[in-house]
């Protein structure tokens, strides 16, 4: 692969946790373009390959195990976590509950429900017996696509604020690990129309969101505040991990957190990574 430039060559590889409902494919990467692009400025990137519908208890078990085999390809004492809405709880829960700080340089988590979500709360008190039909369709399809231990159940009800809490409690910032927190946030509901309703509805209960998690959700170690496109529509959830595979608009950006393409903001991310030997 033809490399532009090594402003993204960190000390450390960097490996990307994907977030619910999709998995590590190689025809159909949850990244988009974002790998690529920073492979070709000098990044050494790996993925988690966990489950996509996994508590955070069984995927971190994978994760653990891919980044063991991450230092072992790669020679690499560390590795700069980048993780992505529930990666980010399954690489704090690595670090923490399972003792894994050493062996981690970073921790990067972009719209990840560190604090819960108001919206999950409300969807928990429907009768029980919808609840626990949800989580049986959604654990049959994700086994069809490939998930080994799906518990949709249990990933529902970890996104609850009282799991939040616990979970915060049991798995503060580690030690020694570099952390950083980022939000983003759609400017309207049309902005993605794939989120209109979840939007509203995520507002209705908590406040501007990207169509999933509000800025009161993913609110976590060195905060660096809510992100969105330089034009109109904002950034959804999906925008996050450049599903569309393009850029977002071709205006440029008025301020540092304004967006035209989600694969600068990725860049820029793993170049302070650099900056800072790791």
């Amino acid at each position: 692969m033809r490399r532009f430039c090594d402003d993204c060559a960190t000390k450390y590889p960097v490996l990307l946790i994907h977030g619910m409902g999709f998995r590590d494919r190689k025809h159909l990467n949850y990244w988009g373009r974002i790998p690529r692009r920073l492979e070709r400025h000098g990044a050494k990137i790996y993925y988690g390959g966990q489950d996509s519908a996994g508590s955070i208890e069984s995927n971190a078990a994978a994760v653990a195990k891919r980044l063991n085999d991450v230092l072992e390809l790669s020679g690499a004492e560390k590795v700069n976590i980048v993780a992505h809405s529930k990666g980010g709880l399954e690489a704090r829960y690595i670090a923490c509950t399972m003792g894994m700080a050493d062996r981690i340089a970073s921790i990067t988590t972009v719209n990840t429900p560190h604090n819960g979500s108001r919206t999950v709360d409300a969807l928990m008190k429907l009768p029980k017996p919808l609840v626990n039909a949800a989580g049986a369709l959604t654990n049959l399809w994700f086994r069809i696509l490939g998930d080994r231990t799906p518990d949709a159940g249990r990933a529902f009800l970890q996104f609850t604020t009282e799991e939040a809490e616990r979970f915060n409690a049991e798995n503060p910032t580690p030690g020694g690990v570099y952390c950083r927190s980022y939000g983003f946030k759609m400017k309207h509901p049309l902005s993605d129309i794939t989120m209109t309703i979840p939007y509203l509805v995520v507002k209705r209960f908590d406040g501007e969101n990207d169509g999933l998690l509000s800025e009161r959700a993913v609110r976590w170690e060195n905060f660096r505040g809510m992100y969105t496109s330089a034009s109109g529509r904002g950034i959804s959830h999906c925008d996050e991990v450049d599903m569309r595979r393009m850029r977002l608009t071709r205006k440029a950006p008025a301020n540092e957190y304004e967006i035209s393409d989600i694969t600068e903001f990725y860049l820029g991310i793993v170049r302070e990574l650099k900056e800072k030997g790791l």
